[in-house]
């Protein structure tokens, strides 16, 4: 297990853009673990407001005197959070039912359809109706999220699981009187989880967009500071667009979501490449 890890590191390694995704999503875990060593102020405590950048508050005030830093910091541990457990939970629920679905033959068309209903409704206008009715939290926000994002996980190790049952070694195996969760959990599991990780890694990044979506127009919750909620808060400023006060309140935790998106997209091109045998032969940047 330990020479696996291992090699797959070093294979890692060899992916420029992987390292430098895991590099940056490093920075912004380590900021949210660190969150209140490193903010310098409570992101709820008030001073002046609407402050400019000077030397006690380094990107300024917001409209109610919250040091902008000081939110930003915080902001990294929710918005992490909750993209962290709704991309958890939703890649466990895609991957118990596909392994289901793929080796159990007689609940393979009915666990498919209800796959394919999750995968033709327009998701994102639900999860807006969903949220809307729910009482804004942060952990009802990981319930939608991953209600809704664990369809695709289920189909591609529906379709993984097809093809290993079919080995040789798996058929060697269960004439020797392997029963089929022993199959399960010693061939067929371990072979299906590096796509499991890689399409949890996708689906992050979605999940962090919409989390910083539902949270700009409303639909968070508005006692936990995230990065959503604070473009919320300075697009709800009436001067927002007719002052340069946008430049270090609406900007840094723009930047942050796009930063944090990038970093998954380039370590999910990377574990990709790994994972894939089509993509092992081309050249990653």
């Amino acid at each position: 297990m330990i020479e696996d890890v291992i090699v797959f590191l070093k294979k890692y390694k060899s992916s420029r853009l992987g390292l430098v995704g895991l590099g940056i999503l490093i920075f912004f875990v380590v900021t949210a673990i660190f969150a209140p060593y490193i903010a310098p102020y409570d992101p709820h405590q008030r001073y002046e407001t609407t402050e400019h950048p000077n030397s006690a508050h380094l990107l300024g005030t917001n409209h109610v005197g919250q040091d902008i830093v000081s939110e930003l910091i915080y902001g990294t541990r929710v918005s992490l959070f909750i993209t962290l457990f709704a991309s958890i939970a939703a890649a466990f629920i895609g991957a118990f039912i596909g392994l289901i679905a793929g080796y159990f033959k007689r609940f393979d068309f009915f666990l498919m359809r209800i796959v394919d209903l999750f995968l033709t409704i327009p998701r994102l206008p639900l999860i807006i109706i969903i949220a809307a009715f729910m009482r804004p939290s942060v952990w009802n926000l990981v319930f939608v999220f991953a209600l809704f994002e664990w369809s695709i996980t289920a189909r591609i190790i529906r379709s993984e699981v097809l093809t290993l049952k079919n080995r040789h070694y798996v058929d060697a195996t269960r004439m020797f009187g392997a029963g089929d969760f022993h199959i399960l959990g010693k061939h067929i599991l371990p072979n299906v989880v590096p796509l499991v990780v890689v399409q949890l890694v996708l689906v992050s990044r979605y999940i962090i967009l919409a989390e910083s979506g539902l949270s700009f127009i409303g639909l968070g919750d508005p006692t936990a500071k995230s990065w959503g909620m604070m473009l919320h808060d300075a697009f709800e400023y009436p001067t927002i667009f007719i002052s340069d006060i946008w430049m270090w309140w609406m900007l840094p935790a723009g930047l942050c979501i796009v930063f944090t998106i990038l970093s998954l997209t380039f370590i999910g091109y990377a574990l990709e490449e790994l994972v894939n045998p089509r993509l092992r032969s081309m050249t990653i940047l």
